[in-house]
């Protein structure tokens, strides 16, 4: 089920929902294992961000739409499914967060998505943050799409840019200092990206009730099994200094 609209107040967005299944068993060992729940607030939202972040690798899963679980599955993601994931696990450990939702301008995706995949990319790709109730606040966060490896490979790669950045999954005005450490404020990658707003939600689940994913039919069918493998080959290639441009 997705968020329960008879559900009021904070309770809201603490909610398990069938993408934010945070009951699932790999994730309660995980959160178990890790001792985030014995946490004070900053520490568990600061080692959750840089388990997403870091031990999740950028990458591209076969749908927006899939379970939290799958996700840690998979062991990579991009900016919806790593905010499914970190979404969940905030929510096990009780900490309030929500949805909001963009799309961005895929030029900001060229480099890492490359060819008939960067063709077959829709001009305006859906795009998401999440918003976590800190201090009294909501603070916004998306600087855990890309891991650290990847990042310092693509800095590596521009080395003479010094400032405003769009490519290579970052849409950025520093590529040298970005702000993606959580330090108690809003952390973000691909923000100069964006090209429209459809504002907050409880949980992707009702989000993608209502706005649907990025691809549909056939579309979604060949990136699902061909080309999202060639994209990840690409993107670790790019992670190693060696990026394949093709399909």
């Amino acid at each position: 089920m997705s968020a329960d609209d008879h559900v009021t107040g904070m309770d809201r967005y603490l909610l398990a929902t069938r993408l934010l299944d945070y009951r699932d068993p790999a994730l309660v060992e995980l959160v178990t294992d890790r001792g985030w729940a014995q946490l004070p607030a900053f520490e568990q939202i600061e080692r959750i961000y840089e388990f997403v972040r870091n031990e999740i690798a950028f990458g591209y899963n076969r749908a927006d739409d899939i379970t939290a679980s799958q996700v840690l599955a998979d062991g990579y993601g991009q900016c919806n499914t790593k905010g499914t994931l970190f979404m969940a696990l905030l929510r096990s450990c009780g900490i309030p967060c929500r949805f909001h939702g963009f799309t961005i301008d895929k030029e900001l995706q060229h480099g890492a998505i490359t060819g008939i995949a960067y063709r077959l990319a829709p001009r305006s790709i859906i795009h998401s943050w999440v918003e976590i109730l800190y201090d009294g606040n909501w603070v916004n966060l998306e600087g855990f799409i890309l891991d650290q490896p990847y990042l310092r490979s693509i800095q590596a790669r521009f080395a003479s840019v010094d400032g405003p950045f769009s490519g290579y999954g970052v849409a950025t005005q520093d590529l040298r200092n970005p702000p993606v450490e959580w330090q108690g404020s809003d952390t973000y990658i691909q923000r100069d990206g964006i090209n429209h707003d459809f504002g907050v939600f409880d949980a992707p689940d009702d989000f993608y009730q209502r706005h649907g994913t990025n691809l549909t039919g056939i579309k979604k069918l060949i990136y699902s099994r061909i080309l999202r493998h060639w994209v990840n080959r690409n993107i670790t290639g790019l992670r190693q200094h060696n990026p394949s441009h093709k399909p």
